[in-house]
């Protein structure tokens, strides 16, 4: 299993400094997060490239929706080539915040549904490096295009998407986050505990696991390089799982520990807590 850490609050050198020093106290990923206006998180994630040579390098997450699909596709389409094929995308429908509804209103979440799929259905065409491509969407379109392509990612077709995914069942019996999810290389269980602070469990995670697994088996795709992120909090109390032990977590199929610290308070005091957590290491026996 591999550690990674989201730094929720950092100015753009300071998020380069934690990622590199996050490489040298052996974590595997750093993550940052995107907002409508803030700092740009693909330009971070490209100066955090330039510092590092081995971390690998992502969001969490990315709100696909409201993206024009080229322009994301360009942004981790360059950080993949500026880390040498370091970079991963997450995704999911996005939570509405003041940050996001003070520019845009909201759409619903079936839109913002669509709009994700086929966001990523135009990502995946363009990085993909095929200049035939085309794309006929009811929000987005594609031409065929060979003007001034840039050159291929590093990681091929394209860096990874990591998708949040539910094991909730819709009202037309349908786990459409998880087939969303499958359909990609990796998830993100979205686990809603029973009641306020509950810990989060592991018979939540498999859920959601095994329902993913089930899925890529009936499109003929196995687990093999499949990613499963459990999001924890080993120095707080912002997400609780039981049991706290990462191991028993790697053994029900996650791939990834993300330590999500999102309670750390913005300015000075809060990166300082951050470095000192990120320079503590990894939770690793």
């Amino acid at each position: 299993m591999r550690f990674g850490f989201v730094v929720p609050y950092a100015a753009e050198l300071e998020f380069a400094d934690l990622a590199e020093v996050g490489e040298q106290q052996g974590w595997d990923g750093i993550f940052t997060w995107e907002a409508l206006y803030g700092i740009d998180a693909w330009v971070e994630l490209g100066a955090a490239a330039m510092a590092t040579s081995s971390i690998r390098l992502g969001t969490l997450l990315t709100p696909a929706s409201r993206h024009r699909p080229w322009d994301l596709a360009s942004k981790v389409g360059s950080v993949d080539r500026i880390s040498g094929g370091r970079a991963v995308m997450s995704v999911g429908l996005g939570a509405l915040h003041p940050g996001w509804l003070a520019f845009e209103a909201d759409e619903g979440r079936a839109v913002r549904a669509k709009k994700l799929d086929e966001s990523l259905a135009i990502f995946a065409g363009l990085l993909g490096g095929d200049p035939e491509f085309t794309f006929s969407g009811e929000h987005y379109s594609a031409g065929r295009n060979d003007f001034m392509l840039p050159p291929p990612t590093p990681q091929r077709p394209h860096p990874p998407v990591w998708v949040v995914g539910s094991a909730a069942v819709g009202r037309d019996g349908r786990q459409r986050s998880l087939e969303r999810a499958a359909r990609w290389q990796g998830v993100i269980p979205a686990i809603q505990p029973p009641s306020e602070g509950a810990p989060k469990t592991l018979d939540q995670f498999a859920a959601v696991i095994d329902g993913v697994r089930a899925l890529r088996a009936a499109s003929g795709l196995t687990m093999d390089g499949y990613d499963a992120v459990i999001e924890a909090d080993s120095h707080g109390s912002f997400t609780a799982l039981e049991p706290a032990d990462p191991e028993a977590w790697e053994q029900a199929g996650a791939t990834w520990w993300i330590e999500s610290w999102w309670d750390l308070p913005e300015g000075p005091d809060g990166v300082a807590e951050l470095r000192r957590r990120v320079e503590a290491g990894p939770p690793r026996r």
